[in-house]
């Protein structure tokens, strides 16, 4: 039956430079003067395992939540990219945001507990422009990682140097966006076009899976992205061992790293916790660490935060 829809003409947008940013620029580190002291065995281990996945051409993957970008890491994993260290980036909805809005403004995270009360929250008008690039990428068959960094880099966004989106669009290395509709405050938009969403996001899950065709030998890294990074890759891993098989071929003997900040000390993370344990519903475990390496790969899990560990795992890899 025709159920009735949200209004979306009645909502009241403001003017981005009324919001109150958590966030700025000032949060970017400088590869050439931080000095990570982050430290973990496994950090050293994982160097050898990129190096030697590079030489075999291997893929070397990264995913991550929007953490990671609102950490200030992106100088980092700009410089993993033009070293030829990461083959492909992977990010949620809200990381490519984050990534938008400073490149935009040079700000980006807004109170939720202020602006949900004020029923203001993700209602700007500066965001609509995100999804004027997703639908132009998406007429014109790009995904929504490229769709972003083209808009950013062709509009001389004032601060697209620490944007990661428009760095790959720069050097052509994928960085794909894999969007839950509804998670992000772009969609809240008037201008949100949803089939362009997933014309373009699915797109960008086409490409990731292509890369995951590559993964043997090589590395897959997912930094703080507790539902989506593991779901989307699970989905791309089948897809592609799918056609591995039918070639002859597996993709079994390649690494995976989980870098997150739940303590899993003296825990066997090799193998999937029981469901009786809550940590059963963590996917990074059981999916990343546990049951797609089972069949000879290896897989290491490092607690920290993002703005540590990212800097302490490119220290090891950059060419200064």
């Amino acid at each position: 039956m025709p159920f009735e829809k949200f209004d979306r003409s009645k909502l009241k947008l403001l003017p981005i430079s009324q919001r109150v940013h958590d966030l700025d620029l000032s949060v970017m580190l400088n590869p050439q003067t931080h000095k990570p002291g982050f430290s973990h065995p496994a950090i050293d281990i994982l160097r050898e395992k990129i190096i030697r996945a590079r030489e075999k051409n291997a893929a070397v993957i990264m995913m991550m939540g929007a953490h990671v970008i609102r950490a200030g890491t992106a100088p980092y994993l700009l410089k993993l990219m033009e070293q030829g260290i990461i083959t492909h980036f992977a990010l949620n909805g809200a990381g490519a945001i984050h990534d938008f809005e400073f490149a935009e403004i040079g700000a980006t995270t807004e109170s939720v507990a202020k602006y949900i009360s004020e029923g203001q929250f993700g209602l700007w008008n500066e965001d609509a422009n995100f999804n004027i690039a997703v639908n132009a990428g998406a007429a014109d068959g790009l995904g929504l990682g490229e769709a972003i960094g083209r808009h950013i880099e062709e509009n001389k966004f004032p601060h697209r140097q620490y944007s990661l989106l428009a760095g790959a669009y720069r050097m052509k290395v994928p960085a794909t966006v894999h969007v839950s509709v509804g998670c992000d405050i772009v969609h809240e938009q008037p201008n949100c076009d949803g089939a362009a969403v997933g014309r373009a996001t699915y797109t960008d899950f086409l490409i990731y899976a292509k890369s995951i065709e590559n993964l043997e030998n090589g590395v897959f890294l997912n930094f703080g992205s507790a539902v989506t990074g593991p779901e989307v890759y699970l989905k791309c891993l089948a897809m592609a061992r799918n056609v591995a098989h039918q070639e002859g071929k597996k993709i079994s003997k390649f690494t995976t790293a989980v870098f997150d900040l739940l303590d899993l000390e003296g825990k066997n993370f090799h193998e999937t916790p029981p469901k009786s344990d809550p940590r059963y519903y963590y996917r990074p475990w059981k999916t990343i660490l546990a049951r797609t390496v089972a069949d000879g790969g290896e897989s290491f899990y490092i607690c920290g935060d993002h703005r540590e560990t990212v800097p302490a795992l490119a220290a090891k890899l950059l060419i200064k």
